[in-house]
């Protein structure tokens, strides 16, 4: 009897065995799993994925500065040539308005006689001289991202920015016996001193020069400034200087900066 006793508690405890492994395995199948389930294969036809994302490069927006201007802090002539080369014009610290007197940059640097020149853009006569100045004599860089084209033609001026106009308004210009002359100059200040009924309220001066005398208090030199007879504009009715309407200088005042690069056609 006892041979069958051990006989049927061996068969209980291996069958209790088995009922606990199972129990184990359902508990192990049905626990949640806390990896993420793999990703299925992609189609043959379709790419892989894209690589994650990069940091974006810093690229500049808009088109570099057309010019530089730079205030003259001494005197001193502008040369054909660096260090020996002959003076082209002479250059003063105050325009003819009693401002800062400023030229424009190229940007071109050479080293000579033992000191660094830089090539510029100053006023001439009759138009703007192109040349060397020390670089000591000159003060800061500042851009200039506007242009200027006045179109006696059509009586009209129109200003640009990177390219893209900004501005348009009709002008008038110099009569037929005092033109406003033809060529590329700068703005060289922005006068609100000057405000009155004839002059409007804001000038430019430039570094254009006329061959006649204008209308311009410093004298030969044309201006671009408002007006007290907006009936005569368009047309061909100064003594040089270009003229717009109050409202139009107003504005462009608000859109040109000094240093601006004005070319009459």
């Amino acid at each position: 009897m006892r041979p069958r006793r051990r006989g049927a508690l061996g068969a209980a405890l291996v069958v209790a065995a088995l009922l606990i492994a199972a129990s184990v395995a359902v508990v192990v199948i049905a626990a949640p799993s806390n990896s993420s389930p793999a990703e299925p294969s992609l189609p043959p036809s379709l790419p892989p994925s894209p690589r994650p994302a990069f940091a974006p490069e810093n690229v500049p927006l808009g088109k570099p500065p057309v010019v530089y201007w730079t205030p003259v802090l001494a005197a001193t002539s502008v040369r054909d040539r660096p260090a020996a080369g002959g003076a082209l014009a002479e250059v003063a610290t105050r325009t003819p308005e009693r401002t800062t007197n400023l030229v424009l940059v190229s940007g071109q640097a050479k080293r000579a006689g033992g000191r660094l020149w830089v090539r510029v853009r100053a006023a001439g006569s009759p138009d703007d001289v192109y040349g060397w100045m020390p670089r000591s004599s000159l003060g800061g860089y500042t851009p200039v991202r506007t242009r200027l084209v006045v179109d006696r033609a059509r009586l009209t001026a129109t200003l640009f920015r990177d390219g893209r106009r900004v501005f348009r308004a009709e002008v008038g210009v110099g009569a037929p016996q005092t033109p406003t002359p033809a060529g590329d100059f700068y703005v060289r200040n922005k006068l609100y001193s000057y405000k009155s009924p004839f002059y409007g309220p804001v000038a430019f001066g430039t570094s254009a020069r006329s061959a006649s005398v204008t209308d311009w208090p410093a004298g030969g030199f044309v201006g671009i400034h408002g007006t007290d007879r907006p009936d005569l504009i368009p047309g061909r009715v100064s003594h040089g200087c270009i003229r717009l309407k109050n409202r139009a200088i107003l504005r462009l005042a608000r859109l040109m900066s000094i240093g601006t690069p004005v070319r009459v056609r």
